[in-house]
């Protein structure tokens, strides 16, 4: 671990295995700011100057990956976490462990721990929310991910099977907002994926939620793609109208969500969620 200025952001962390690197900003967060080949670009996307009003304060995505509860609440999703992060290194496993302070509205405690693969792209992501309060919480731990503007979003379909005895009842959900329009022209639905392309000049959002069995999802932009993995639990419920996974966009912001089930926790309990990370170049 090396502490580094990334951007105008002045206090970071980046880990390496001499194939990725992986930024953490130390100011804020807890967050991820950067995910790159070694000397290669950012695929995650930043947003240094974007900002939300709310009643706790100013809330600043700032860019790259956070950790949200769910269901979205506004302002008790959107609590601002704009102070400085303790952060544990072990140099063994070559892992940054990042511990926000305890918000003072909704009593919790976020943290997420970034371990790089000892040789490789991958990259496992810890999340865990702490219930620090005196009662009872229901919430879901709801991790988001920023990426660079231009590309296209790639969720997997439920494998095609034809019409028949064995095929009469449905095999997954879709979700959908009061803003969402298949007739905008950056979705497309194929028999393979749902995909989201990204465009500039489109600021009306559109954001889908699915329930993802196959528990991946792809962003492609010019010669990278970028795979997220998410347990699927078959047994949970999830938030949402019961979607595992998210997806949005408003002009060069998009990001892709996934979720953990919906959880009860007592005082001074936790709920953990694990993403894994892999980047990779395309041919052709």
């Amino acid at each position: 671990m090396e502490k580094i200025q990334f951007l105008d952001f002045q206090n970071c962390a980046r880990l390496t295995n001499n194939e990725i690197e992986i930024v953490v900003s130390l100011d804020f967060g807890p967050r991820i700011l950067a995910y790159n080949f070694v000397d290669g670009t950012n695929i995650l996307g930043i947003h240094a100057a974007a900002k939300t009003e709310t009643a706790l304060g100013e809330f600043k995505p700032y860019g790259g990956h956070r950790l949200w509860i769910a269901p979205e609440n506004m302002p008790a999703s959107y609590a601002p976490d704009n102070s400085p992060v303790e952060y544990f290194y072990d140099e063994e496993k070559n892992s940054i462990r990042l511990v926000q302070p305890i918000e003072s509205v909704t009593k919790t405690q976020k943290e997420i721990t970034v371990t790089p693969d000892k040789k490789g792209s991958g990259v496992v992501i810890n999340h865990k929310i702490t219930n620090c309060g005196a009662g009872e919480i229901d919430l879901a731990l709801w991790a988001l991910t920023i990426m660079r503007g231009g590309g296209e979003v790639l969720i997997p379909n439920e494998p095609f099977a034809p019409y028949g005895a064995e095929t009469l009842l449905p095999i997954r959900n879709l979700t959908v907002w009061s803003y969402t329009d298949f007739a905008d022209s950056r979705w497309r639905f194929e028999r393979e994926f749902i995909r989201l392309r990204v465009d500039a000049e489109k600021a009306d959002p559109q954001k889908i939620g699915v329930l993802n069995k196959l528990g991946w999802a792809k962003y492609r932009i010019e010669d990278l793609e970028f795979t997220k993995k998410f347990e699927y639990d078959e047994t949970a419920v999830y938030a949402d109208l019961n979607s595992n996974m998210e997806i949005y966009v408003a002009g060069d912001f998009v990001e892709i969500e996934s979720l953990a089930p919906l959880r009860r926790l007592k005082k001074d309990e936790y709920a953990e969620h694990v993403e894994i990370w892999e980047l990779s170049r395309l041919s052709g």
